[in-house]
């Protein structure tokens, strides 16, 4: 078994859950009392949060690359970076150091093609939502077109995230605003929807609504589960 490198704390209530889910994954496998070998260092998410809004994205790489080089040091065999909105500075950590990079995007593109989706909808922080380092890695390489809300929609599900989710807060009023967003997004012709950021399977789960939801946590997770039990040594995306 390989070990899996976490590099986690944004929020530290997703990377609970990416925790679990590897861990609880590892046993469903192997059973009996087998767990996940996982390295993980957890950042402080307030200097991120702060640089993010700043729009400094630059001093988030030289953060979050030191703290990856820390965790391969620390045994891993591949990484796992804990968040959607964070693969932002991608490029930066997986140029930082020589273990593969296990890429959020990739595990959710590659479900969607699985199961044969052309359109789907996008809920995350406004970075995800709006900037193209996700929704075009998804599209260049799975060739599935991505919509994401409106204006006003993005703002709401942006300020749940941070002023509620990453603060373990989970409320009804969030949630019926969450399923409204599906809802209109469903209307402007999406299959399904990506919970684009690690929190939101905290709010919406499978059970509060008909329109199929793809939960990046743990398609990421199970990513990770598989090719920590694989022969395979390095990991080679379908492009660049």
């Amino acid at each position: 078994m390989k070990t899996i490198g976490m590099l986690g704390g944004m929020s530290w209530e997703s990377t609970l859950s990416y925790y679990r889910a590897l861990n609880e994954g590892i046993k469903s496998r192997l059973g009996s009392l087998h767990s996940a070998r996982i390295c993980m260092i957890s950042v402080d998410f307030d200097e991120i949060e702060k640089l993010q809004h700043a729009g400094d994205w630059d001093q988030t790489g030289i953060l979050l690359a030191e703290a990856a080089r820390s965790v391969e040091r620390g045994g891993a065999d591949f990484l796992l970076i804990c968040t959607n909105t964070m693969h932002k500075v991608a490029p930066q950590i997986e140029a930082a150091i020589d273990i593969p990079l296990l890429h959020i995007a990739d595990a959710t593109g590659a479900a969607l093609q699985r199961d044969g989706l052309r359109r789907v909808g996008l809920l995350g922080t406004r970075f995800t939502m709006e900037q193209e380092f996700y929704r075009r890695r998804i599209t260049d390489n799975f060739g599935i077109e991505i919509l994401i809300p409106e204006a006003s929609d993005r703002a709401r599900v942006h300020e749940v995230i941070y002023g509620e989710l990453c603060l373990g807060q989970v409320t009804e009023s969030a949630r019926a605003d969450y399923l409204a967003v599906i809802n209109r997004l469903t209307s402007a012709g999406a299959e399904a929807v990506i919970l684009g950021c690690t929190e939101i399977a905290m709010l919406v789960q499978q059970r509060d609504t008909a329109v199929p939801l793809y939960d990046t946590t743990a398609l990421h997770a199970q990513a990770a589960i598989d090719f920590a039990l694989s022969a395979v040594t390095r990991i080679t995306p379908e492009h660049d």
